[in-house]
């Protein structure tokens, strides 16, 4: 589901131009992934209509979002939302407890975005993994940006905050993140986890990322041992980089419903009333 929305951004505008740019960069890419095996076209995709964005006020946007997810996830869906600002992933996650109330977060960002507010609005891009932690389990990875209010309540609440680089091996990482996850994840990733050598196309770039390398090896250790039931891509900026980052990001949504499926998350034969 497209959400072209980036009302609360604070730092480079155009988040709203990504799902566009995602979309259109998808219809170059090969649908069959040699990692697993697997035409994810097969699996059966729809891409649903842009959900218009609800520029007067934040809170009412993600009351819009969650209302979207939710239609999709009465139908047996297994929703992906292309972003857009990251705070768009707070309707889509309030929407996923409603079906998995057991839900746990991996939240995959350079950034904490755990403030209580942000610009006079609680419902910001850096106050999303507030707002989830405050209803579900969360976990943490790719940190390396924060303030103090974010350090303090890192501590005070003991969230699982796993910052990048990894002071150990990168195995030993993947297996800390995933043992802190519940058996069902939904997976919420800005794509400035990323190093911005390979994705400088973001609103807040933040040196020393992942690469696609550590990206999917974490990705994939997740699918293996969880069952991923949605998730979000988030805060491409598409003018801000090289044409490269939209294929990039496409490539990624590809990956995450691969993963979805090979885990069980998804139909392998649906019909054609079910796409």
């Amino acid at each position: 589901m497209p959400v072209p929305y980036d009302s609360t951004t604070s730092a480079r505008t155009g988040a709203r131009y990504g799902p566009e740019a995602i979309i259109q960069a998808s219809a170059s890419l090969e649908d069959y992934d040699w990692e697993l095996d697997l035409d994810v076209a097969e699996v059966g995709i729809h891409t649903a209509p842009i959900l218009e964005p609800h520029t007067g006020d934040p809170r009412l946007m993600t009351q819009r979002i969650q209302q979207a997810v939710s239609l999709f996830l009465s139908q047996g869906k297994l929703v992906g939302i292309l972003g857009g600002e990251h705070s768009v992933c707070i309707g889509s996650v309030q929407a996923h407890l409603d079906y998995y109330p057991n839900l746990s977060v991996l939240y995959l960002d350079a950034h904490a975005d755990l403030r209580q507010e942000f610009l006079g609005t609680r419902w910001s891009h850096a106050c999303g993994a507030r707002r989830i932690h405050e209803q579900c389990p969360l976990v943490l990875a790719g940190l390396r940006s924060l303030c103090l209010e974010e350090r303090d309540y890192i501590r005070g609440q003991a969230i699982p905050a796993f910052f990048w680089p990894p002071q150990g091996t990168e195995s030993d990482y993947i297996q800390q993140v995933t043992q802190r996850l519940g058996p069902e994840v939904y997976i919420s990733l800005d794509l400035d986890v990323l190093d911005p050598s390979l994705m400088p196309a973001v609103g807040t770039p933040e040196p020393g990322g992942m690469n696609w390398r550590q990206l999917m090896a974490l990705l994939s250790a997740v699918a293996q041992a969880k069952r991923i039931v949605g998730f979000d891509v988030n805060e491409l900026s598409p003018h801000e980089g090289p044409a490269a980052c939209s294929y990039t990001a496409a490539k990624l949504v590809y990956k995450l419903i691969g993963y979805a499926a090979q885990a069980g998350s998804l139909p392998k034969s649906p019909s054609a009333e079910s796409i």
